[in-house]
């Protein structure tokens, strides 16, 4: 199977500048990304692995491209008209696979974002595998569990002015209610055939899968308060969770300048 790895993150940001460059825990954030790749990688070699980076930022394209644990990494630049606040980024990585698929044919795009990195190979893994498991996927992303329901805790403004349940329902408790998730950001999976149409829509509204993650009660970063939160419970899995460990130990590797290729690392 050929896949093509994303790796996607843009010079300016209103809500928290330059997060793409921050450091988690020593590391520089993208690193936990190769990393994660690399590690995919080296436990499916079956695999043929294209990673490329889109960005507008000389920065992170030095931070990616003078890694050598994933060679050749590829770059595509951002383009200006994709380097907007109000660009989806689904945009963004649909520019970057036609680019690519010009040289190349692949039957999967995996983008894997740079500021969602407490993910471990296994959760790459499983969101893989939803993906094959059914032809007719234009997307499968990442999920946890929702911390609250539409149907019993989350309300919404009404026409009449007033705040009511966004799910009309007569549940009495929470447990009685169907299952709803909340994405968290970190990995999806497109279908070629799907980023080669013209999508008028969010991705949501098209064929998707789900594969649920473990909530690591990771925040949206848009803040440094956000992101001294995230180094905290980084700290805490790394001691918890092998998989978030193992992660840690090739990214940090990355920093040191230190050849990573160690089987007991996985």
């Amino acid at each position: 199977m050929k896949i093509l790895f994303t790796i996607c993150g843009r010079a300016g940001s209103k809500g928290f500048k330059n997060k793409n460059l921050k450091e988690l825990n020593g590391v520089p954030i993208v690193y936990y990304t190769l990393s994660a790749i690399w590690g995919f990688f080296a436990k499916h070699p079956e695999h043929q692995i294209q990673t490329v980076l889109n960005t507008d930022s000389q920065e992170l394209k030095k931070l990616v491209m003078n890694q050598d644990i994933l060679s050749p990494i590829k770059f595509v630049p951002r383009k200006n008209e994709l380097a907007g606040d109000r660009v989806a980024k689904i945009d963004v990585i649909k520019d970057t696979y036609l680019t690519m698929a010009q040289q190349e044919q692949y039957d999967v795009i995996i983008d894997l974002d740079i500021t969602s990195p407490v993910r471990t190979i296994e959760d790459i893994e499983n969101v893989l595998k939803v993906y094959l498991s059914n032809a007719e996927f234009d997307v499968v992303f990442s999920v946890v569990d929702a911390r609250r329901s539409p149907y019993f805790n989350m309300v919404e403004r009404k026409k009449d002015g007033f705040y009511r349940k966004i799910c009309e329902s007569d549940f009495i408790t929470r447990q009685e209610t169907p299952c709803a998730y909340e994405l968290n950001a970190s990995i999806y999976a497109y279908s070629p055939s799907f980023l080669r149409r013209e999508s008028l829509k969010t991705i949501l509204d098209y064929r998707c899968g789900i594969a649920q993650m473990k909530d690591y009660l990771v925040l949206d970063i848009d803040s440094e308060s956000d992101f001294e939160m995230m180094q905290y419970l980084h700290k805490y899995y790394c001691e918890y969770d092998v998989g978030i460990y193992k992660i840690y130990q090739m990214a940090e590797a990355q920093v040191n300048n230190k050849k990573c290729y160690n089987n007991k690392l996985l």
